[in-house]
């Protein structure tokens, strides 16, 4: 396994994050401990979370199957860089939800005791709050930091002003700041080249890609198709919709360089600039040892340009859009 730095920090993580969002939902908790153990055993290190994970009335579910892996001592929990997140409401009250310091105080008990531990080392706001200022949010944090409860402090879902905001905001404060953010980042969605990859570069923050495959499309999605393996649903049948040309492009370019597409899908984002890890999320082992695999696979600048090709990037802002 590969390990790296998450931004401008001292914290080594693997070049791949092991996402948990299927524990609970799609994935048994004996079979999630499982992909966890075998995770570890990859030397993979870096897991993310979420306290909204489980979803409905199973919000926390998640957390809870890590906490019980983490009981089951053996070095897991040393082993493992936690991140999970709050921002989504957990209940139907005033202030269990959302970035105020109430909330913040409230979801990261409840989180540390869902995952029985007594420190997350990377909270992450999962969404920007826009109605709680940064001098709020900060405090909160800095406490949480004073009190040994969080080590970093993480974004999700930003964009590349809110992480300026952010940044300048704790720079005012002394404090660290964001260490990470996590954005939608794949072949087929580029927007975060814009501005907020180049606002991550300047302020040394580690970007974490989620849905590197788009939800499957980048998975050799026609083909599966062709076969009868799996057919299209959800967003993978609108991307089609719009995408399949180029999708097949890309398939067929796969089968040339003699790789699974999305083992192309992940080995093209870990060559971008500020990108620490994308988080993976598997529901079975199989998807696991899959994403693994992509680590072995080295592109070319031919290979690079022609993906360029078929999938468009974005110059930085405002050259992209302006002289």
């Amino acid at each position: 396994m590969e390990f790296t730095y998450l931004g401008r920090t001292g914290l080594r993580v693997s070049r791949l994050c092991l996402g948990t969002m299927n524990f609970g939902p799609h994935t048994e908790e004996a079979d999630a401990h499982r992909i966890m153990d075998v995770a570890h055993e990859q030397g993979i290190n870096f897991f993310d979370t979420a306290n909204v994970y489980g979803f409905g009335e199973n919000k926390g579910r998640t957390e809870e199957i890590i906490g019980s892996w983490f009981a089951q001592g053996e070095g897991r929990r040393e082993r493992t860089v936690l991140a999970t997140k709050l921002y989504g409401d957990m209940g139907a009250w005033p202030n269990e939800g959302k970035l105020s310091a109430l909330n913040i105080r409230r979801a990261v008990d409840a989180s540390l005791k869902r995952l029985r531990t007594d420190y997350i080392d990377l909270y992450q706001m999962h969404h920007i709050d826009r109605a709680t200022p940064w001098e709020e949010i900060w405090q909160a944090m800095e406490v949480l930091v004073a009190q040994g409860k969080i080590i970093y402090v993480g974004s999700s879902n930003f964009a590349g002003w809110h992480l300026a905001q952010a940044q300048e905001a704790a720079k005012a404060r002394g404090f660290l700041g964001l260490a990470s953010e996590q954005s939608l980042y794949n072949l087929l969605e580029r927007s975060v080249e814009l501005e907020v990859v180049p606002a991550a570069e300047h302020y040394g923050i580690g970007l974490i890609p989620w849905s590197p495959l788009h939800g499957g499309v980048l998975g050799g999605v026609l083909r599966k198709e062709r076969e009868g393996v799996r057919r299209a649903s959800g967003r993978a049948v609108e991307t089609l919709g719009v995408k399949r040309e180029q999708i097949a492009q890309y398939e067929d370019l796969a089968a040339e360089l003699g790789h699974e597409p999305g083992d192309i899908a992940l080995a093209w984002l870990l060559t971008r600039p500020a990108v620490t890890a994308p988080i993976v999320g598997p529901r079975t082992l199989e998807q696991l040892h899959a994403a693994v695999r992509a680590l072995g696979v080295t592109l070319d600048q031919k290979t690079l340009d022609r993906l360029d090709e078929i999938f468009p990037g974005r110059r930085p802002a405002p050259e992209d859009y302006a002289w």
